[in-house]
């Protein structure tokens, strides 16, 4: 009897241990969470592995920028901001691994504690965490940073913040979001938002644009202000977080200095004299062609191809489909048919470019090639989403031409489309409704005028009239972010983590509100289910087929022409400036050079 009893209680011991261990193991104070699964450092990590933890601390770090500021807010929607300052100047709770999908370190939070149904993420603040002015990092500053943010901020923190059910502070020095664990990404956007010091802040119009130097916790201080034309950040002598595992080898200049330029032109002829220490280049021509100056020569500056393990950028035309010209999705397919890349990477780019297809091309997140899984046609199915059978199959491409810039073959297939959507060649226009098919192309590159211009003569082959308008940056970012154009080219760029903010870049809402990355103007309710699954995903595998999903139906609505992508980052550097051995998953990254002594 007395053996059997002591069975029973270890048995249920055992069990009752069993079960409760996943949420009491999340549920204790943590150096470290992870999206999915745990995160890969130990809690007696040194450095991030991209960094090198000796390197020496001096020298300026010049860097040639295109555009202009005359905003040093970098957390509101107004003015053109320097998005810089946002990890310069100010911290968030935790730091991001960049060797890593989506994991994060302690910063302001040294310890975190998270359940496993993620309905709170409790961040317990490092005493030794010092504003620029010497006042600590409190629990007040964090509650003060969420609620201004969330009623203030930009409109993807908005989004975020707003979702959290209510804040608790047991001390001065810890903080309690609960949630409701439907968005298991939350505990992670909570863990990057900035903390911002209430007692300089709260005396502030927050949402008003400023050209005051901002104050934060972060290794950099303004201290030279030129509007909309220079910069320059002086490194923090008395920087609390210097030495902390996940700032070691990070942010070494003593000196940043910004220096802006009208465009990408202007700032590489900067490089090339020699008045800038950093370059990534964008465009393929001037790779192949611009860099035989005396300095590439002489061994001054290195040239590099990076390598990277993220999804390729999504470069493309986007359509605005607010505009009534491109609201049809036969039309902006027939239009996949009329940009003839293997002509304009032969004669144009020294075919140096890959032909981009989707959105997570190069990765494992990408549909491209990939029958739907079970899995993922079940979110498919639940989310009401009505597929074609090429793209459940994971078989569309990008068209192929023949090389001629001219396709006729393609050309006749863009027609044939146009023709289902009720367009017709007349006296050598493409008519509907007695009105003409024409159209605007907004761009603020001259590199994009170029490639544009090819793209306007086969357009005009089949009777379609686009115009080119090329626009200053400034100009160029106010029609942007109000839509107010019927044609753009930008770029996105995605994680190994897409989460929340999909939403920002596809979600309905973007359709009607402005200031999102929503430039085509989507709005689909499947598309708004899927990311729903995606930041809802428990485990990788689901989180991988939700991400397939959403990459399907993106492209099948032809919201965009896909270009194309370098097959790795392209970098130039002065020769004083070094690099560790191993990059990040990201490539080249600034944050861990230094300066040769």
């Amino acid at each position: 009897m007395g053996d059997s009893m002591s069975r029973l209680t270890l048995a249920l011991a055992a069990l009752i241990w069993a079960l409760a261990w996943p949420v009491a193991s999340w549920a204790e104070p943590v150096h470290g969470i992870a999206m999915h699964g745990r995160p890969a450092l130990p809690a007696a990590f040194t450095h991030f592995p991209y960094t090198n933890p000796d390197a020496p601390k001096g020298g300026t770090l010049r860097q040639a920028i295109t555009g202009s500021f005359d905003n040093l807010n970098p957390f509101i929607i107004k003015g053109r901001r320097v998005w810089q300052l946002g990890s310069l100047v100010f911290e968030s709770l935790m730091a991001r691994s960049y060797a890593e999908p989506f994991s994060l370190y302690g910063l302001i939070a040294e310890k975190v504690e998270m359940p496993d149904d993620r309905s709170s993420i409790t961040f317990h603040l490092n005493r030794k965490a010092r504003f620029a002015d010497g006042r600590p990092v409190t629990a007040a500053d964090v509650v003060f940073s969420w609620r201004t943010l969330r009623d203030e901020g930009r409109l993807n923190h908005r989004s975020y913040y707003k979702k959290v059910k209510k804040v608790e502070t047991p001390d001065d020095y810890t903080v309690r979001f609960i949630l409701d664990g439907k968005d298991r990404e939350l505990p992670l956007i909570l863990g990057l938002m900035p903390v911002l010091p209430k007692h300089v802040y709260e005396k502030t119009e927050f949402n008003r644009t400023t050209l005051s130097p901002p104050v934060g916790s972060g290794p950099y201080a303004v201290v030279e202000v030129k509007a909309g034309q220079k910069l320059v950040l002086q490194r923090r002598k008395d920087w609390w977080a210097a030495d902390l595992p996940s700032r070691r080898g990070l942010y070494n200049f003593d000196r940043i200095a910004l220096d802006y330029y009208r465009d990408n032109q202007a700032a590489f002829e900067a490089f090339k004299k020699g008045e800038a220490d950093v370059r990534y280049e964008s465009d393929a021509t001037r790779w192949a062609t611009a860099y035989d100056f005396p300095a590439v020569k002489s061994g001054e500056v290195i040239r590099e191809t990076a390598p990277t393990g993220l999804p390729k950028p999504l470069s493309a035309f986007v359509f605005n489909t607010r505009r009534a010209i491109f609201a049809d999705r036969t039309v902006r397919e027939a239009l996949q048919y009329t940009f003839d890349f293997e002509w304009a990477n032969a004669n144009l780019f020294h075919k140096l470019y890959a032909r981009t297809h989707g959105y997570f091309d190069g990765s494992e997140l990408s549909s491209v090639g990939r029958p739907a899984s079970d899995v993922e046609r079940e979110i498919l199915k639940a989310a009401g989403a009505k597929l074609e059978e090429r793209f459940v199959k994971g078989a569309w491409r990008s068209p192929v031409s023949d090389g001629s810039g001219l396709d006729r073959r393609n050309l006749r297939t863009a027609l044939r489309l146009l023709a289902q959507a009720g367009w017709r060649l007349a006296g050598g226009k493409l008519m509907k409704d007695g009105r003409p098919f024409a159209f605007e192309l907004l761009i603020a590159a001259p590199e994009h005028e170029k490639l544009a211009l090819i793209w306007q003569r086969a357009l005009k082959r089949i009777g379609i009239a686009m115009t080119i308008r090329l626009v200053d940056s400034a100009q160029f970012t106010r029609r942007l972010l109000s839509y107010d154009y019927d044609m753009v080219p930008y770029t996105w760029y995605n994680s190994l983590s897409p989460g929340n903010e999909q939403m920002f870049y596809w979600g309905s809402q973007g359709r009607t509100r402005e200031g999102t990355r929503n430039y085509m103007g989507v709005a689909d309710p499947a598309i708004d289910k899927v990311i729903g699954e995606i930041v809802a995903a428990r485990e990788r595998g689901r989180f991988v087929a939700a991400v397939r999903a959403l990459d399907r139906l993106l492209m099948s609505g032809f919201y965009v022409l896909p270009l194309y992508h370098a097959p790795g980052q392209w970098v130039a550097y002065r020769k004083t400036i070094k690099r560790p051995a191993t990059f990040s998953l990201y490539g080249f990254m600034t944050e861990p050079l230094w300066h040769a002594p």
